[in-house]
């Protein structure tokens, strides 16, 4: 027989002891991750009294997997639609954070002696704290509602694709030969080209993809495809000098925006928490003994570092934001760990090779030190502020909060913020949608013509049809760019307000001319030697026939149509599925409507009634605007309509209304029953005797049902099974019946 893959044998040891020191940690309420680390000391070669895994190359090939699946996952539960939405302060104090914190972390590596890479990636690692031991912290000591809270899981949420950036960024550190400022603003221009075009073009066709084959997918295929879009987009990352970790994390986000991605979260879930704890384990298995007694000193350091840092420099991050102090000191203690992205940063280190062997292991203790102490900085918070407020002046502390939470309110201000805000995204995308058509069809299109067309008389034939095409394929981009917010409502209110307004707003319409006119000048001057003043001249009249094209405008109007539906599809099926108001809620507002849902109670005395019967609106005057049934909604119903046990309905009323639409439903309801012990049902055998009264009826009209209670099961007549009883045929003496009924009942019966 052959012997077992080497492979084989270290999943098994890897998962029993991880089964079982986890099972520990989850008795001691310790997070899991901790769980995993520990495990993986136990199996590694540094622990001489346990079995250690054989083969350590397979079990970092899984790890890389199981990052790659962690983050797309990650992926899948986020959302740049929040963090739109978040405004700037989250960004403020997150950016103050990762970057004050890894000053911090240079500095302390530098202190202690250690290399230039070691010191860049170690302050990487003390940038990011922990999304999964907060949220749980926060969930055990019953914090996860109040307001501070949902500001620090803000900023997590903000950390963590800044920490996918950061990867990317440090992986062009470490291919580099000291890379200069240049260097440094290319990777980042390259890193935000490649993400808005990713998400554009993603969010643009995956969902018409999932929505033509929806009726095909189940859970199986659903899982391998979304499984197979995230290896795709791993491996394309790659190809562009990224990492696999941020492709499979884009593709991720991409499906977020999906309304499968929930039912993807939970297919993907079984497969991340595998691969996941392999990676964590793996971690573990770093952990050596001797390097941690050789390291207590740089260990305990960077403790009081990430416990005193946080504490501080987040603190003031916060106030940063627009926090008030209280507030800011609860949200910076609560920040104080490293978690999961240290790992990751540190794994990437080690995996380019240009980390020290002794840092992993420091950094990994480092992480179960604070995690373990994470619960009592957050409780020690606000005994904090409180010695703070008791020393300071309070005049001091109500002018920090004035100054940290002073807003402007011009209202001017605010419309041409918004308007510039808008205009430069815009212009941003389609400039990139744009350069990115260019390139494809310069790579691709250009020689494949050229190759039809071959011989120097033909060459220009080919360089003009590739020119048209793409100047045709990039024309709903470039009227978008020039045409698009120009009679929004800011636009019209900031022209009627002032004067001075007017020269700004025609200018920033030039300015995205002279960007759009760019483009055309770019593919002429590629593919042709026309002078500058006629290539110019060329585009100025190319921008004006793409503005003054209906056909070019109504494709333009199309694809943002089609983008912005593919957007909003999550927050639509949402909606329709009653887990997320409908947007005109908040149109009814100052008029005291408003929309509330309602669950049908199982014993409701309206079940098996329609609309119409109850009369709603004349009772209570409300408005039942839909009813969701199990993963159906029927919107606008009619009276005809028939109420069931369960069923969600959704009502528009005033407060008052509501009251009494709310008690009506529950107390019109159908009382327990107390004797619900004695209603327990009972087979009996029934001989009719010569004295029974009920020789010559007919079931009818024995009465065994209507006056008793009971139903006649059947009669014996010799077979192997009970016979039916004809409704016409009267009982005889002698015969043998079966009847079912409560106690009461049959002993009635019996006793007749």
């Amino acid at each position: 027989m052959a012997g077992l893959p080497t492979m084989i044998q270290d999943l098994a040891l890897m998962l029993i002891v991880a089964g079982v020191v986890t099972l520990i940690f989850k008795k001691l309420k310790q997070p899991l991750v901790l769980g995993y680390i520990v495990a993986g000391f136990l199996v590694s070669p540094h622990m001489p009294y346990t079995a250690s895994v054989a083969d350590m190359e397979n079990i970092h090939l899984w790890a890389d997997i199981g990052v790659m699946f962690l983050l797309f996952s990650l992926g899948l539960d986020f959302s740049f639609k929040k963090i739109l939405k978040m405004g700037a302060s989250p960004f403020i104090s997150t950016m103050t954070i990762i970057f004050s914190m890894s000053i911090l972390g240079v500095c302390v590596g530098h202190a202690f002696g250690w290399s230039k890479m070691d010191c860049v990636f170690l302050g990487g690692m003390l940038a990011m704290s922990s999304t999964t031991i907060i949220y749980k912290a926060f969930d055990d000591l019953g914090l996860r509602q109040q307001q501070f809270a949902g500001l620090v899981m803000s900023v997590l949420i903000l950390e963590d694709i800044l920490a996918i950036v950061m990867m990317v960024m440090l992986s062009a550190i470490a291919s580099g030969n000291n890379p200069d400022g240049g260097q440094m603003l290319g990777s980042i221009v390259k890193i935000g080209f490649f993400l808005v075009l990713w998400l554009v073009v993603g969010i643009f066709a995956i969902p018409i993809l999932l929505r033509s084959v929806r009726r095909l997918i189940n859970s199986e295929v659903l899982l391998i495809v979304s499984l197979g879009l995230c290896c795709a987009m791993a491996v394309f990352s790659t190809k562009v000098g990224f990492s696999s970790a941020f492709g499979a994390f884009i593709m991720g986000s991409i499906l977020a925006e999906t309304i499968e991605a929930e039912k993807i979260e939970q297919l993907v879930e079984p497969v991340k928490n595998l691969f996941g704890a392999i990676f964590f384990v793996s971690v573990g298995m770093l952990v050596d003994p001797q390097i941690l007694v050789s390291y207590a000193w740089p260990i305990l350091a960077l403790v009081v570092t990430i416990l005193i840092g946080q504490a501080l420099l987040g603190s003031f991050s916060f106030m940063l934001g627009g926090e008030s102090l209280k507030s800011a000191m609860r949200c910076g203690f609560s920040m104080a760990q490293i978690g999961e992205f240290s790992f990751i940063i540190a794994s990437l280190g080690l995996s380019l090779g240009v980390i020290s062997d002794f840092l992993y292991p420091v950094v990994v203790a480092v992480s179960v030190i604070t995690t373990f102490l994470t619960p009592y900085m957050i409780r020690l918070a606000t005994p904090a502020y409180a010695a703070l407020e008791h020393r300071l002046p309070p005049r001091l502390i109500r002018l920090i909060n004035h100054m940290t939470m002073s807003h402007s309110n011009s209202q001017e201000d605010n419309l041409w913020k918004q308007l510039l805000k808008q205009m430069v995204m815009n212009t941003l995308i389609y400039s990139i949608l744009s350069s990115a058509t260019i390139a494809l069809m310069f790579t691709f299109v250009l020689p494949f013509t050229r190759k039809l067309l071959p011989g120097w008389e033909l060459h220009w034939y080919a360089n003009a049809i590739t020119g048209v095409l793409t100047v045709l394929l990039i024309s709903p981009f470039l009227r978008a760019m020039v045409m698009k917010k120009n009679r929004s409502e800011e636009w019209r209110a900031l022209w009627r307000e002032n004067n001075r307004n007017r020269f700004p707003l025609l200018f920033t319409v030039l300015v995205r001319v002279i960007i759009a006119v760019s483009f055309i000048f770019y593919i002429c001057n590629f593919l042709s030697r026309f002078s500058n003043a006629l290539m110019i001249t060329l585009g100025v009249m190319a921008v004006l026939l793409m503005v003054l094209s209906r056909t070019i405008k109504r494709r333009s109007i199309l694809l943002e149509r089609l983008f912005i539906n593919n957007l909003r599809s999550r927050d639509i099926e949402a909606q329709v599925r009653g887990r997320k108001r409908p947007l005109y809620e908040g149109k009814l507002l100052d008029r005291d409507i408003h929309i509330a849902e309602f669950d049908v109670p199982a014993n409701s005395m309206w079940m098996g009634s329609t609309l119409k019967d109850l009369n709603l609106g004349k009772k209570y005057g409300v408005h039942i605007s839909s009813i969701l049934r199990g993963g159906f909604r029927m919107n606008i119903p009619n009276g005809d309509y028939v109420l069931y046990p369960c069923d969600r309905l959704q009502v528009i009323g005033s407060d008052d209304q509501m009251a009494k639409f709310a008690h009506a439903l529950e107390n019109d309801i159908i009382k327990d029953d107390i004797k619900l012990e004695n209603r327990e049902m009972k087979l009996r055998q029934l001989v009719i005797s010569a004295d029974s009264p009920f020789i010559g009826k007919t079931m009818a009209e024995s009465g065994i049902r209507s006056l008793y209670g009971c139903m006649v099961v059947g009669i014996e007549e010799g077979k192997e099974n009970l016979s039916p009883i004809h409704p016409t045929r009267h009982f005889r003496e002698g015969d043998i019946i079966w009847v079912v009924g409560e106690e009461e009942s049959l002993k009635a019966l019996l006793n007749a």
